[in-house]
């Protein structure tokens, strides 16, 4: 049996007060993997209330910045010892493939020893004051409460960028995983409960968005929101974090180009074109789905691209020779084929895929086929928006200047790559690409040491580095005057 399944507010496991339950299904197969708690909001308001005692207690926020990082840097090594376990669960929630999973709960345990050991070590400074009888000292303290939206592609690897970081800065929290895939982030928690934090510090409220992540938004009570999710639900939480004027991050998906240049390793390029586009199915924020390519080896790519994705064998997750799961619901598998269906009216032409497989052992399961386009343009929907499903779609060009045009014409700006040997090309695209991240010669390649984000519509802030702690944190000024003096402006 699954556990555990309730709510965690201030250091102990709760139903909800509602009593409502929702039941956790396996994409693979449709089956019901577990029953969960499904709190509502008088839930997050306990969770919220608890947090805020956490935090104005002290107890947290005033521990010493080495004993934080250590706490942190242990959970780190309990999550490497329970990685096994994490990640078959993390595939029986989301579907995607064991080894995925796996190299997740790496990283993840990565990024909890990592801010575990910048925890103390994110110092403040001095700067110079212009009375030499005084000084001048910036500080950095946590920001306080802080709710955490949590998408359901990485439920746990997602939450941890923003976990690791608040809790060495010294936050409180309040959780919100999605209520498709909290089965990790439930197993987590009880981790982190297993190496002490003080009680009210990690606060995990499972629920829809509806109502929890609208409570977390709008509470007053909160003082920053984390969230990762789509653009019209970040548009909402913008919206309702104004009432206190709380800092919002928010990462917020993009349509990412994967460009070809005529002097690029192509062939190299197509092994990650695929490893960009159909890992865990295409449900990826930095998905490379738009791929632009030289006219000069448009063709011979598509050939090359036509033959690999032909063979890329779907299967159950937990099978060691699957190479590309479920998406994660009935909804987004709708989703995905409406949007091809719609490029193949707006005049794109289907290669491969397209479709639902006819397997037997596939028909229960949210399966796509990886699915190829070309002929695309840049007025078309499944060049402009975010598909987050297995589809690959091929856009050709004549010049450099024509693909970095095109590229930049997005709402997006998460991530974008290339493939060029002229380093003078390099420099200036690199330059010229209005994306957070860009890679060049390789794709989807994050680390914990580099900060990660976008521009435009794809958000605001960075995860990541010392970026991501900084996010955490205010920054405040002490000036002390060790021989104050009056000024008599209105007289003695």
């Amino acid at each position: 049996m699954i556990k555990p399944t309730n709510l965690y507010i201030d250091g102990t496991w709760q139903e909800a007060i509602s009593k409502e339950v929702r039941t956790i299904y396996n994409p693979f197969d449709n089956q019901p993997l577990a029953t969960v708690a499904e709190g509502d909001r008088k839930d997050a308001q306990k969770a919220i209330s608890s947090a805020r005692s956490a935090f104005e207690s002290g107890d947290w926020r005033y521990t010493t910045a080495a004993e934080r990082g250590r706490l942190v840097y242990l959970l780190g090594d309990l999550i490497e010892k329970n990685k096994e376990k994490l990640a078959e669960l993390e595939t029986l929630n989301t579907g995607k493939t064991l080894a995925e999973s796996l190299w997740d709960m790496e990283d993840i345990a990565g990024i909890f020893r990592y801010y575990g050991g910048l925890a103390d070590k994110n110092e403040g400074e001095s700067i110079a004051s212009p009375n030499p009888n005084s000084q001048s000292l910036l500080v950095k303290e946590p920001i306080g409460v802080v709710g955490m939206i949590c998408p359901w592609n990485y439920p746990l690897l997602q939450a941890a960028w923003k976990i690791a970081p608040a809790l060495a800065a010294g936050c409180t929290m309040i959780i919100k995983p999605s209520e498709f895939t909290p089965l990790t982030t439930l197993l987590w928690t009880s981790l982190a409960e297993e190496v002490g934090f003080p009680k009210g510090v990690i606060n995990t409220v499972l629920g829809p968005g509806h109502s929890i992540g609208a409570e977390l938004a709008e509470s007053m009570e909160v003082d920053m929101i984390s969230f990762t999710g789509g653009i019209v639900t970040g548009k909402k939480i913008m919206e309702a974090a104004a009432g206190n004027v709380k800092k919002v991050a928010l990462e917020l998906g993009g349509k990412n180009p994967h460009i070809l240049f005529e002097d690029g390793d192509w062939e190299t390029a197509i092994d990650f074109i695929l490893n960009g586009v159909f890992f865990h199915a295409g449900q990826i924020c930095s998905a490379g789905t738009r791929v632009m390519v030289a006219s000069s080896i448009h063709d011979k790519v598509v050939e090359h691209l036509k033959q690999r994705i032909s063979n890329i064998r779907l299967g159950n997750g937990m099978e060691n020779d699957t190479q590309m799961g479920p998406l994660i619901s009935q909804t987004q598998l709708d989703k995905v084929s409406n949007h091809v269906q719609k490029a193949i009216k707006e005049g794109a032409k289907l290669v491969v895929g397209g479709k639902r497989p006819t397997e037997e052992s596939l028909k229960n399961g949210f399966f796509y086929e990886p699915t190829l386009l070309t002929d695309c343009t840049a007025d078309m929907a499944i060049v402009k928006e975010e598909v987050f499903g297995p589809v690959v779609h091929v856009e050709k060009f004549e010049t450099e200047e024509e693909a970095i045009k095109k590229a930049n014409d997005t709402i997006y700006g998460l991530s974008a790559g290339f493939w060029s040997q002229d380093q003078q090309r390099v420099s200036r695209v690199s330059k010229a690409l209005r994306f957070g991240t860009v890679w060049v010669n390789d794709f989807n390649v994050y680390f914990v040491q580099a900060p990660w984000g976008g521009y435009k519509q794809s958000g605001q802030g960075r995860e990541l580095g010392h970026a991501g702690l900084e996010e955490f944190q205010e920054v405040k000024h002490i000036y002390q005057n060790f021989k104050p003096s009056p000024l008599n402006w209105f007289g003695n």
